[in-house]
């Protein structure tokens, strides 16, 4: 299926590099450009993309109200990943606080975003290499406890403890090392508590079992 795209950026001539990257890739079609953060919401109405490529800074509103917006549509499976200049602590936690599924240097190769692209369309999260676990620990720890969510009393020992794995920041190949499972096996299982508890993707798992006290910063 074509992974359809909506370029958020302020610049025209970065609106243009990425989309000439894009569109060089089979399977991926740009069908919107906005330069700023409500013309991207706009769009995202308009055209439902599959990803939106967010930048932050924008004039009016900027990309991360334009995030929030986005993604608080319950009818919306837009997936955001946030491209940017700046790789900020504060910009990095906002963005994971809003829902963004990504976080991605602009100055990162053409086939990053290539990648990029395709993962968080697949609905998994993507964090560029120099964003490391201590960010996402950051986030959590700047997360107030909450009380027990019910929806851990739908999950099996198995998922809770994919899900304390997951928030440890272990990918699905060290997970299954860990457990003595398969691959495939850790992913049904990592898919399965996201769907039971409501999740988005991965990072918002993380952020999650943290504020549920599941795993301490």
């Amino acid at each position: 299926m074509t992974i359809t795209v909506v370029l958020a950026d302020d610049q025209a001539l970065v609106r243009r590099g990425f989309r000439l990257i894009l569109e060089t890739e089979p399977g991926i079609e740009v069908v919107a450009e906005a330069e700023d953060g409500q013309q991207a919401v706009d769009a995202v109405r308009r055209h439902r993309p599959a990803v939106v490529l967010m930048d932050i800074q924008m004039p009016g509103l900027d990309g991360l109200e334009a995030t929030r917006r986005i993604l608080g549509d319950a009818g919306n499976e837009t997936r955001v990943l946030i491209l940017t200049t700046f790789e900020r602590d504060d910009y990095v936690f906002e963005a994971l606080q809003v829902g963004a599924s990504g976080f991605l240097l602009k100055t990162a190769p053409p086939e990053d975003l290539l990648t990029a692209v395709r993962v968080v369309a697949r609905g998994e999260a993507l964090l560029s290499p120099s964003v490391t676990r201590r960010v996402i620990q950051e986030v959590a720890r700047h997360q107030r406890q909450v009380p027990r969510s019910p929806d851990l009393d739908r999950l099996t020992q198995r998922e809770l403890e994919v899900l304390r794995l997951l928030a440890e920041g272990l990918s699905n190949a060290e997970i299954a090392a860990k457990l003595y499972l398969s691959e495939a096996t850790i992913k049904t299982h990592t898919s399965s508590v996201l769907s039971k508890l409501g999740l988005r993707d991965r990072v918002q798992a993380v952020i999650f079992a943290y504020r549920q006290g599941i795993i301490e910063p």
